[in-house]
Parts: C-alpha cells; sequence; structure tokens
C-alpha cells in the first residue's frame, strides 16, 4: 500500500470518528413541552361555570430541584362585580406521573390590575418547586384551580382528562420520600408531593444531564477515534524503516 493510500485511509478513520461524536451530540433528548387545552368546570358562589384554556408548564433546574411555572393563556371563571388590584390571589396544583408521583403545589401574586365584571379572570403564571424522588421520565399535568377573592373561593376542575404539558428526564438525588415541600413564586410555600421517588427536568435539567453525559461519550469517540489514526501511522511508520 502507497504512503498516500495510507494518508487518505487514515484522514477517513478521522472523519469517521468526528461524524460518530456529532451523531451522540446531536441524539441529546430534550424535555418534551406542549400547550394542553385544559376544560375547565369551575364551582364559584354564584353556580357553575366551565371555560377552556391553554395550558402551559415549563421546567428549569435549580440544584437538585425544578422550578415549574404553569401558564394560562385564556381567561377561565369570571366575577359579577369588578375585582379590584390585588383583589384576586390563585393557586393550583400540578399531578407528576411517569416515574414519579403526587403533586406540586404552585401559586403566584395577586391581580396587579382591576378585573371589569362578567369578563373571563386571567391567571397570573404561577410557580413552585419538584424534588425528584425517582430517576426517568416524568410528566407534569394541570390539576385543580383555586381563585380566592373577596372573601370566596372557586374551585375549578379539569373535565377532559387533559395530557402532560411537560415531560422531563429527571434523576433523583438520592433516598426515598412521598412528599416534597414546594415554594411558589411569591413567597408562600405549599407542600407538593412527589411520590416516592425521583424526577427531572424542568428535566433544562434531566435534558442537561443527559447532554453532558452524550456530550462526554461523544468526546470519547472522537478520542479513540484520533487515537487509533495515531496509532496506524506510527505502526506505518515503523513499517517502513
Amino acid at each position: 500500500m502507497s504512503y498516500q493510500t495510507y494518508q487518505k485511509r487514515t484522514a477517513a478513520l478521522a472523519f469517521a470518528a468526528a461524524l460518530a461524536g456529532s451523531a451522540v451530540l446531536t441524539a441529546a433528548p430534550a424535555a418534551q413541552a406542549d400547550v394542553v387545552d385544559v376544560n375547565y368546570q369551575c364551582k364559584t358562589p354564584i353556580g357553575d361555570k366551565s371555560a377552556v384554556s391553554p395550558i402551559d408548564i415549563k421546567g428549569v433546574r435549580s440544584g437538585s430541584s425544578y422550578k415549574l411555572t404553569m401558564s394560562w393563556q385564556r381567561g377561565v371563571s369570571s366575577s359579577p362585580v369588578e375585582l379590584g388590584k390585588g383583589a384576586m390571589t390563585p393557586s393550583a396544583v400540578i399531578k407528576v406521573g411517569g416515574a414519579d408521583s403526587g403533586t406540586v403545589a404552585v401559586s403566584g401574586a395577586a391581580n396587579a390590575a382591576a378585573i371589569p365584571a362578567n369578563t373571563p379572570i386571567k391567571i397570573s403564571d404561577l410557580s413552585g418547586t419538584y424534588t425528584p424522588r425517582k430517576s426517568g421520565k416524568v410528566t407534569f399535568t394541570a390539576g385543580v384551580l383555586t381563585i380566592k377573592a373577596l372573601g370566596t373561593t372557586t374551585t375549578c376542575t379539569p373535565s377532559n382528562s387533559p395530557g402532560p404539558s411537560l415531560t422531563l428526564d429527571v434523576t433523583a438525588s438520592g433516598g426515598s420520600g412521598s412528599s416534597t415541600s414546594g415554594s411558589s413564586a411569591s413567597g408562600s410555600s405549599g407542600s407538593g408531593s412527589s411520590g416516592t421517588g425521583s424526577g427531572g427536568t424542568l428535566p433544562q435539567t434531566g435534558p442537561e444531564d443527559s447532554v453532558i453525559a452524550l456530550g462526554t461519550l461523544g468526546g470519547t469517540v472522537l478520542l479513540a477515534g484520533a487515537a487509533g489514526v495515531l496509532w496506524l501511522t506510527r505502526r506505518h511508520q515503523a513499517v517502513r524503516r
């Protein structure tokens, strides 16, 4: 085999190793998020009401936990009288499924502006903390919404068995348990049980861990390919001598 042919083959091996590393990196899984229509049936002080709102849940990793943020894209329920600024306070629960189980309590700030009478109530973003107890793919689904205003309580329950708005591939920090404490964005705390074990990330968490692990694997593939090329080059040089 000529030296030029050998050089071409070693270059091809290096290129193949680079492609293998890139393939591993691009195969890294990501969190799956979907905007899901939730049909809320609300029990209000003046009777039953219903409304459909698209719900979005996002997760961001923070240490060994995830900050979950639940967003409503359309108002639900309404009030027969105007609700002044700060008169309405919302809270909700997010159901945890898949590899883990339980609920996460989320809450948010009171309404920043007055809400006119007989107008759909726009819910502000609600946040809470989820701590994984088990590793694997964990789902997050909209649960019961509670609205407190002017000394009254309205409870809205999903009636259409909505699917998960978020799926994360999470890694538990270790240990087992049946519940976690979730702190809301507004500073109040709520308890959210997360089952006997493990969660994810906002998975940006589980997914980030996967990216790091796969990135390491991709780097190993690249180094292995380079080492193979170097060994073949040195072997060829030794044969020529």
